[in-house]
């Protein structure tokens, strides 16, 4: 069974920065697609980034140039290193795994139970 956990969320001003895990069991990350979403407060849950099966990696506009994401294969778990963070990334972060993977969560069958981030003003 697959399992997803991630951890590193927490509060922070804006500007500032935080990193992000995911660890996974039951399936070995670098055969799959691995991605973050969001969900914030009110709103549907969105696409952030993603490095796929082939190492390829896709941002949403409203991250690109301020999220890097990064996978360590020895220790199975995937990073999504955050800065300048502002108020609006304030939102449930979550990471998923997937054949497909992509923009759309379509591409994903299993997802961690997120991680809270909140960015100050």
């Amino acid at each position: 069974q697959v399992q997803l956990v991630e951890s590193g969320g927490g509060l922070v001003q804006a500007g500032g920065s935080l990193r992000l895990s995911c660890a996974a069991s039951g399936r070995t990350i670098n055969n799959y697609s691995m991605g973050w979403f969001r969900q914030a407060p009110g709103k549907e849950r969105e696409f952030v980034a993603v490095i796929q099966w082939n190492s390829a990696t896709i941002y949403a506009d409203s991250v690109k140039g301020r999220f890097t994401i990064a996978s360590d294969n020895a220790k199975n778990t995937v990073y999504l290193e955050m800065k300048s963070l502002k108020p609006e990334d304030t939102a449930v972060y979550y990471c998923a795994s997937g054949l497909r993977g992509g923009r759309s969560s379509i591409g994903f069958d299993s997802w961690g139970q997120g991680t809270p981030v909140t960015v100050s003003s």
